[in-house]
């Protein structure tokens, strides 16, 4: 197990007060409005053509929502799923001392060197002692991996009493929950994954079964109330604007129009 004093032996740069980043001292609050949703959808379009763009931009957009619930200057970090690094760049932009884990290495090394802290490993059994993180997020993983609850059964050990976990996934019965094969994952996974073989002459990336599950809405919600060592803070659709947040009470409703569900839990106890 890896100990969080051990994995991030020296301080993380100082952030930039000068450069208003988001989440960082200094920089502009999160705000949850419509037209932050447009810039959002818009910027999907370049997420193969310019991922250094659409990357960036989700994981600024990320901190600063994340900032707007705890404090991140000097906070212990655990980013499950780091793939390329934009997030744990983005946290320690932002003040924070972060570890990364993904457990697949091409995805560490997709578009840059391997981040400072970075390990592989399963997000099922993070190598991480109990209690070590002050906040452990995961972004866009869940759906990936074949437990989902034991991830994030895996994300609250981690997570120190007081501390924050950060969740976010795609559900499934979103316009996006097919991932490249939507829409047509509303006709069946399998389905969906061999019309595009056909398209495409080559599988998805995103493999219905295999490396994309069907979570839904209402599973997380059951999963976050269930559990007595944590509080649920909020639970709303990540993307939208905040007043559009109580469609994730409308059962039914919530699955297609969330699109993609933020949980964010406080562990319990002091």
């Amino acid at each position: 197990m890896i100990d969080s004093e051990v994995a991030m032996t020296s301080a993380p740069p100082r952030p930039d007060r000068s450069s208003p980043f988001p989440g960082a001292p200094g920089g502009p609050r999160h705000r949850a409005t419509l037209a932050r949703s447009v810039r959002l959808l818009s910027a999907f379009r370049h997420e193969k053509g310019d991922p250094e763009y659409f990357y960036g931009l989700m994981a600024r957009d990320t901190i600063a929502q994340l900032a707007s619930y705890t404090e991140l200057e000097g906070a212990v970090v655990i980013d499950v799923g780091t793939g390329s690094g934009f997030l744990a760049r983005a946290l320690t932009a932002a003040g924070a001392r972060c570890a990364g884990i993904d457990h697949d290495l091409a995805e560490l090394t997709a578009h840059r060197a391997v981040q400072k802290n970075t390990f592989v490993g399963s997000a099922l059994a993070l190598p991480f002692r109990t209690g070590c993180a002050d906040v452990c997020l995961s972004s866009n993983v869940l759906e990936h991996v074949a437990e989902p609850w034991r991830m994030a059964d895996e994300m609250v050990r981690v997570t120190r009493p007081g501390g924050t976990v950060f969740l976010s996934f795609t559900n499934w019965l979103s316009p996006w929950g097919g991932h490249e094969t939507s829409p047509w994952h509303y006709f069946g996974g399998d389905r969906a994954a061999r019309r595009y073989e056909r398209r495409h002459g080559r599988p998805p990336k995103n493999r219905y079964g295999q490396s994309l599950h069907p979570v839904s809405v209402s599973a997380a919600l059951r999963w976050a109330r269930r559990r007595p060592d944590v509080d649920v803070v909020d639970a709303l659709p990540r993307y939208h604007p905040r007043w559009a947040a109580g469609v994730v009470h409308v059962p039914g409703l919530r699955e297609i129009l969330t699109w993609n569900l933020l949980l964010v839990l406080r562990k319990k106890g002091t």
